[in-house]
């Protein structure tokens, strides 16, 4: 699959954009477990404008991460075309528009999903951003519809297309659904199997093993999966699905001790990206607690997880949980 001159292979496996989740530190662990192209947390095209610093951190790069999009959004069109211009200059692999974030304080302003609401404004605002950069690749990342009655995403992934944007990405889910029900695939398979679509569709949505990975692929004829939610706490899912749509065997699931390892160096990587430790640790450790579900028992260790507030404490509630799983395993 290729978006403009990026050729990411076949059947490629993409980390989701999510906004406090897709920071550095947690890109490039991504990277090392085998994701083909990561995206940045979404950015406010105000924020950039401005120049806030804390948006401003959000366009770093590190080479050793790359292909990666930096996802932008807004509701006002003047200042996506001005973001997007100040976006190119940090040197993006791709600039991803985002009209497929369904939280209130997003949609409700008519910028993410709330431009569903307005379609030929999203047709315009992509058309402008498109202009406006002078090499870099612009991809859309939206949903099916706003509401149960409005699912136009077959005719507004041509319209897309035919401003210019290189690729496609598409949550099976309308915004009135939130991330409630299970994602519905068909329009996306739909929009794949469209004639007039010559560019790349990504579907997205629900996609949380290596067998429902490889189905999506098979029964939609997707050019490329993306993978959101199921990546928190469990990063390694990237090296399960590659390997399984490689090789069709499934890879052994990690042992509580090693994930325990892999959660430790997530958060000292974070450490050093933010600089201060307190901080970290709150931006990491309900990936930890997350990485654990399913553990009889565990449930209040995982709450001491989420209130932990030095590395000190996070490695006790990870060595009692390695402990609590060890027992288990001696009784069965």
């Amino acid at each position: 699959m290729r978006i403009g001159n990026l050729d990411l292979g076949a059947r490629p496996v993409l980390l989701a954009p999510m906004e406090d989740v897709t920071d550095m530190p947690f890109r490039r662990l991504c990277k090392g477990y085998g994701a083909d192209l990561m995206y940045t947390e979404f950015v406010s095209a105000d924020a950039i404008i401005r120049d806030v610093k804390s948006s401003m951190k959000k366009l770093d790069i590190d080479p050793a991460e790359r292909p990666v999009g930096i996802q932008i959004y807004g509701r006002e069109i003047e200042p996506m075309v001005e973001a997007a211009k100040i976006v190119e200059q940090s040197g993006p692999d791709i600039i991803d528009i985002n009209f497929g974030c369904p939280v209130k304080k997003v949609a409700g302003k008519g910028a993410g999903a709330g431009m569903l609401r307005d379609i030929p404004k999203m047709i315009e605002m992509t058309r402008r951003v498109v202009q406006a950069v002078d090499h870099t690749p612009v991809t859309v990342k939206t949903r099916l519809g706003w509401d149960e009655n409005s699912k136009f995403v077959v005719d507004t992934a041509e319209r897309l297309q035919d401003v210019g944007i290189a690729a496609i990405t598409i949550h099976g889910r309308t915004r009135a659904q939130m991330y409630t029900g299970e994602a519905d695939w068909t329009l996306i398979g739909q929009v794949k199997d469209n004639p007039r679509m010559s560019i790349p569709v990504i579907g997205n949505g629900d996609i949380d093993s290596p067998l429902k990975a490889r189905e999506m692929f098979d029964k939609y004829g997707v050019d490329a999966i993306m993978i959101g939610r199921a990546a928190i706490g469990r990063p390694w899912i990237f090296n399960e699905v590659k390997h399984y749509l490689e090789t069709g065997e499934l890879i052994p699931e990690a042992s509580v001790s090693q994930v325990a390892d892999r959660l430790m160096g997530q958060l000292a990587d974070t450490i050093r990206w933010i600089g201060d430790e307190k901080r970290a640790i709150l931006h990491v450790r309900r990936h930890m607690a997350l990485s654990f579900k399913g553990i009889p028992g565990v449930k209040e260790r995982r709450v001491r997880l989420l209130r932990a507030e030095s590395s000190d404490e996070i490695r006790q509630c990870l060595d009692d949980i390695i402990e609590l799983a060890r027992q288990q395993c001696a009784t069965e």
